[in-house]
């Protein structure tokens, strides 16, 4: 036969075929539908389906255990002794793993481990789709554009360990990006959003605001660089905070390599990062967040641990009442720090703000301020800082007295998001949020808007 049918009938004879001291196998059964659109018009949609595997094989040596991955896509019956020997023989190659332990023993078998993958089709845009030939229409008789994309997958993990691990997650994903454009191509504004269903995302609210921010455009403002008190849109805090989250491990901070070193040796730990009563968090059971509850890993590296694969995930506060509170470390770099394990969780939440959404925040302004739109193309300038550059996209708006009043040139900023943190004045209303740069790879976030009194807009960006 071609393809072995069955996820966890894959496992379990990888698992067999195993001749090393240790194995975990992973299984993905991965389903996508699209759709795609340009100038009010649908021009492509598809639906895919896929299969990885990954087998770590672990062998035990004098110096301790050593690990060897292989992953593959589209394996077939015929390729998983191929593929567990490769694994096998890399593990053997290799040298004492740094961040060996014992493989996780004592989680209870996920209940639908042996049940067929879950899947998606073309049918989760159902009522979608017509509302979305609506907003086409609307945007026409609006002379207005819209382009974007809607995508939807779901991916069927299984895991199996030598040490008797079965454990079964599901993992729905779904964005939205649209984009409205002038039909001569002079004004452009973006809205994203992130689903589990395509249940709770509208595309006529979304263009509804869209036609706003062109009629915002209409009037343009040129502006120097300079310090500005701007609202950051939950999309644009979410981009900061990922970045954030992904540069606070245990190790580095220990090391004296990261913005979380306190000088003079040791961690920040327990310092006050906000004025606010922020609190920044994941949990893998966030309503409307879900993510796996345990760990899943196919590769080792600051943050993860091959290692810990099953390990169970919980609520972890990062920052708590503005105040850190964790840094992400596996058991390996737990035990290195001293610090409690804190394996990195697929979701992020910062809570703790006001009542305010963003366009009541506006409203509230009094003098000068911008409103963004979005960020791209974010990179770190200083690991010491964490001061990150990149640019605005899709709209930089001038409020005056609590109205918006015209649109303004691209700028170039320079900020760290710990430092921003601590200058925040006004934190608004945590809402489900789309980050724009990071969307690739992180979709599932709630952020509020963010008062920052003094935001450093290096340069202006032409062309953008």
């Amino acid at each position: 036969m071609s393809r072995v049918s069955k996820p966890h009938e894959i496992v379990e004879r990888a698992l067999a075929l195993s001749t090393t001291d240790g194995c975990v196998v992973i299984a993905d059964e991965e389903s996508s539908a699209n759709l795609r659109w340009a100038g009010n018009a649908l021009t492509t949609n598809g639906v895919t389906r896929g299969r990885t595997l990954t087998v770590i094989a672990t062998v035990d040596g004098s110096e301790g255990a050593a690990s060897g991955v292989v992953s593959r896509s589209a394996v077939t019956a015929a390729d998983l002794e191929p593929l567990v020997r490769a694994a096998e023989a890399a593990a053997r190659g290799a040298g004492p793993a740094e961040d060996a332990q014992p493989l996780v023993t004592g989680v209870p078998e996920s209940p639908d481990f042996t049940d067929a993958p879950a899947e998606t089709g073309s049918d989760v845009f159902a009522a979608f789709a017509p509302a979305l030939g609506d907003a086409f229409a609307r945007a026409r008789s609006g002379g207005r554009e819209l382009y974007g994309f809607a995508h939807h997958e779901m991916t069927s993990t299984y895991v199996g360990t030598s040490t008797g691990l079965r454990l079964r997650h599901d993992q729905p994903n779904g964005t939205l990006e649209l984009n409205a454009k002038s039909p001569d191509r002079s004004r452009s504004a973006w809205a994203g959003r992130s689903t589990r269903d395509f249940k709770d995302v509208g595309p006529a609210e979304m263009d509804a605001g869209l036609a706003q921010r062109l009629v915002w455009a209409e009037r343009r403002i040129e502006l120097p660089a300079g310090r500005y008190e701007t609202l950051l849109p939950p999309t644009a805090v979410a981009d900061l905070l990922i970045y954030q989250l992904w540069s606070a491990t245990a190790r580095d901070a220990v090391e004296g390599r990261t913005v979380f070193s306190k000088p003079g040796g040791g961690t920040r730990l327990g310092e006050t990062l906000s004025p606010l009563p922020l609190t920044l968090r994941s949990d893998p059971n966030a309503p409307g967040l879900e993510s796996a509850p345990f760990v899943i890993a196919q590769s080792s590296g600051d943050g993860a641990s091959v290692f810990d694969n099953g390990l169970p995930l919980g609520r972890t506060d990062w920052i708590s009442d503005g105040r850190l509170d964790r840094l992400t470390t596996t058991r390996h770099t737990a035990g290195q720090t001293g610090l409690p394990v804190a394996p990195a969780i697929d979701n992020l939440l910062l809570e703790g703000g006001g009542e305010r959404s963003l366009e009541e925040m506006v409203a509230a302004t009094t003098g000068r301020a911008l409103l963004l739109t979005c960020m791209w193309y974010i990179r770190e300038v200083d690991p010491a800082t964490l001061l990150l550059t990149g640019l605005t996209r899709d709209g930089v708006y001038l409020v005056e007295d609590g109205e918006v009043v015209g649109e303004v040139n691209n700028f170039r900023f320079n900020e760290s998001p710990v430092d921003l943190l601590s200058r925040a004045t006004e934190a608004g209303r945590t809402e489900k949020t789309l980050p724009r740069e990071w969307g690739d790879w992180f979709t599932r976030a709630a952020m509020p808007a963010l008062r920052i009194p003094d935001f450093n807009m290096s340069s202006v960006s032409r062309g953008v």
